[in-house]
């Protein structure tokens, strides 16, 4: 660890810092204000989408209604990808002329890219035609970024509007919000950003693959594509797909240190100016910096152990003539070393992206634990756009039930109270989470038709399974990268992973929005904890923490944890 490396944290840090204010102002003007930015220009292409869509902007919905929008709307996502892949040969712009994508992988990638996982079973340069990646897989990583704000919004919703009046069960309109979110944030952020990546050297073009003759007098082959406008939504949706097999450690997706800082930094921008939005629809600024203070403290314990264990030798090469004064080397692009490395994988993990500039099957075992661990927490910290929100809200709910039970008072949140109903959801919404990802590693851990896909035995193997369902659940798209998941047993139960923790988990999100919309608020009395200050923050924390572990701490011990000691002792998998 060097000085140098923890001034590019605290820079990365500050900067994240920075823009939550004004991007949040903004997101707040754009979904909840009287007048949306630039009315003149954007106005009239909103109004005739509307018109498009058959849309009426002034009708809201119940969160069962606006449930039914995210899963119908989801399920024509699914189909429409599927039928990209399956049909690309007969397509156009398919200038290699890649074959259509099997029936179980075909499914993977459309569940995939849904569900804003983006989990690549595949090599894209080598899979997926320039018409698949630009309007199968780019238009996903639009439109799931835009639903998982819209959800984010109407779980805000449901907890900062005062009930009572004839209507005020409703949590918006989730065409709305998807329409909003992709015209006035989305895509103009995406344009500016994929101009700036341009400048920096990622290509953007529909030229065949060019065959170059190498120093060596060999022959290669050197993939083209319309990569900048794949990277940019790819890293702003937090959706991680990459356009190449390496992703960010590849050139021409991530090819100078700023590409690669502004990589990580659209990754948490939206879904850190989400809380100061959070904030302002909360009527108390401080609402929303308390749920941003938390995501950070998770955030820099995180990349501290990264940081301080991807800086220790790799033990599988101890013994050898190898220099490991410069810390774990394997696995990592020579241009972005142990510090970027070690961020970038924290950034990505905490965060529902999955897009990686490293290899995290390479890390040491307690650096990858630093990935394993945030993904399984739930991803809130800052986490997915959106989900992060609603996601660490219901973190914030269960907080402030413990912190009633403390001082045996019933809890309430901004007012409202939090009773049985909400709770009964919560846990549902923590449960879902664990059944999905620890179910389905129990299984391809004893199945020869899930073991046979590791590179790996012994507690590395059962980390490359853990992290794989895990990534899957939390909707993050990361991979171990020792595990051959491109055969029908991965890429179906995979898929199903991806599919239930998008949507189970959203179920009750809205429910929860939905029960706390109507309720009455309270003043607040000598009894009521306060949900803005410091204590909430430390209690919220803990309890994101103290769910995580118990949950998964078993499973843990027998995979990283144990590999560490076991490594300790010179004995390597």
């Amino acid at each position: 660890m060097t000085a140098n490396g923890w001034l590019q944290i605290l820079f990365f840090s500050l900067a994240i810092l920075a823009i939550a204010k004004p991007l949040g102002i903004y997101m707040f003007q754009v979904f909840e204000g009287e007048r949306q930015p630039l009315p003149r220009v954007l106005g009239p292409l909103e109004r005739g989408l509307y018109k498009l869509c058959g849309v009426d902007p002034s009708k809201e919905q119940v969160w069962q209604g606006y449930a039914f929008a995210v899963l119908a709307f989801s399920a024509l996502g699914v189909l429409v990808t599927y039928g990209f892949q399956r049909l690309q040969l007969v397509l156009p712009w398919n200038p290699q002329g890649l074959p259509p994508v099997g029936e179980a992988l075909a499914f993977n990638t459309a569940a995939s890219f849904t569900t804003n996982t983006n989990w690549q079973s595949y090599g894209g340069e080598s899979t997926m035609s320039y018409l698949t990646q630009m309007a199968g897989l780019a238009w996903h990583n639009f439109m799931s970024a835009a639903a998982g704000i819209g959800i984010a919004l109407a779980l805000a919703r449901g907890l900062t509007r005062r009930g009572g009046p004839a209507g005020a069960k409703t949590l918006g309109n989730f065409w709305v919000d998807v329409i909003r979110g992709t015209l006035y944030v989305l895509l103009p952020l995406s344009i500016v950003l994929a101009v700036v990546l341009m400048s920096q050297g990622v290509i953007q073009n529909l030229a065949p693959y060019q065959q170059v003759t190498t120093l060596e007098g060999a022959k290669q082959t050197i993939a083209m594509g319309p990569v900048a406008s794949q990277e940019v939504i790819k890293q702003l949706g937090t959706n991680g797909g990459g356009f190449f097999n390496a992703n960010a450690a590849h050139p021409f997706e991530n090819p100078t240190p700023f590409t690669n800082f502004l990589s990580m930094f659209m990754i948490f921008a939206i879904p850190a100016g989400l809380t100061y939005t959070y904030g302002r629809m909360a009527k108390d600024q401080r609402q929303g910096w308390a749920l941003f203070g938390a995501m950070a403290i998770l955030f820099a314990v995180g990349v501290t152990t990264a940081y301080w264990a991807e800086s220790k030798p790799n033990p599988a090469l101890a013994g050898l003539a190898v220099d490991q004064s410069a810390g774990n080397m394997e696995g990592k692009e020579c241009r972005y070393g142990i510090t970027n490395s070690a961020l970038y994988a924290t950034v990505t993990t905490g965060a529902s992206c999955g897009a990686v500039n490293a290899m995290h099957d390479s890390f040491n075992p307690l650096g990858g634990l630093v990935p394993l661990f945030n993904i399984q927490l739930g991803e809130v910290v800052f986490g997915g756009v959106g989900a992060g929100l609603y996601g660490m809200l219901v973190y914030a709910l269960l907080a402030v039930f413990i912190a009633g039970l403390m001082v045996g008072r019933t809890p309430e949140y901004l007012g409202k109270k939090i009773e049985g109903r909400e709770m009964k959801l919560a846990m549902l919404y923590v449960l879902i989470f664990p059944l999905v990802i620890l179910g389905h590693s129990a299984w391809a851990a004893v199945a020869p038709y899930g073991v046979s896909s590791l590179n790996n035995a012994g507690p590395h193997g059962l980390s490359e399974i853990l992290y794989a369902y895990s990534s899957g659940a939390g909707n993050n798209g990361s991979a171990f990268a020792g595990l051959n998941a491109n055969v029908p047993f991965w890429n179906v139960t995979l898929g199903l992973t991806m599919l239930a923790g998008r949507f189970w988990m959203i179920l009750p999100a809205l429910a929860i929005a939905g029960s706390m919309v109507g309720k009455k608020t309270v003043v607040a009395g000598p009894g009521t904890f306060p949900t803005n200050g410091a204590t909430f923050v430390m209690l919220l924390v803990s309890v994101v923490v103290i769910v995580g572990a118990l949950t998964f701490f078993p499973a843990l011990c027998l995979g990283p944890i144990v590999e560490h000691f076991l490594a300790s002792n010179g004995k390597v998998f």
